[in-house]
């Protein structure tokens, strides 16, 4: 039998929840500066992951090519060798997403789990999330075509972060011939 956690009562004057979810930075990370410098690189970070699931969904393949200028995209997961530039991401967008009348593949890419790891010293960082693509279009109902999560690197270059590396693992798949124009997953 599975029983409610006890909690400590909280200091008086300080009640609710927003007063538990608070969290305070130690003292000497602010005054190194540290933090600041965490959250500008999570900041930035977020706009990447966040940026290729909008692009894509508003069909800019361009766009979403844009974000690998200079950094490997490994669709095929680890073992995937991948392609590398803005050039081979945007061929590989344009023989596999279909596009509708409206310029857009009619998804939607949830991006949920996010998590980054930055080294602020280092200029390197990681992150891992997790995707749930919905799909949704005339005769064929709003539905999740495939899941997974995506391990992304990242590094700082002249003060910006950039990403290095995408790698995609597909856990749940579902209907994806109205996403994609080749099936990635034949013979498996």
């Amino acid at each position: 039998m599975l029983q409610r956690s006890e909690q400590p009562p909280l200091p008086r004057g300080r009640s609710g929840p927003g007063y538990l979810c608070r969290l305070e930075p130690p003292v000497s990370l602010v005054a190194a500066g540290s933090l600041a410098r965490v959250m500008d690189a999570r900041n930035a970070i977020e706009h990447i992951v966040y940026g290729y699931a909008e692009r894509i969904d508003l069909g800019d393949l361009a766009g979403v090519a844009e974000l690998f200028a200079h950094a490997r995209y490994k669709g095929g997961g680890y073992d995937d060798p991948g392609v590398e530039g803005s050039q081979a991401v945007l061929e590989i967008l344009q023989g596999m997403v279909r596009l509708y009348d409206d310029g857009t593949p009619r998804t939607k890419h949830v991006t949920t789990n996010l998590t980054i790891d930055a080294d602020d010293a280092a200029g390197a960082a990681t992150s891992h999330s997790y995707f749930t693509v919905f799909q949704q279009l005339q005769g064929f109902p709003l539905q999740a075509v495939i899941a997974g999560r995506y391990h992304d690197t990242f590094a700082r270059v002249d003060g910006a972060w950039r990403l290095t590396e995408r790698v995609i693992l597909c856990d749940l798949i579902g209907d994806l011939s109205h996403h994609l124009t080749v099936d990635p997953f034949a013979g498996e």
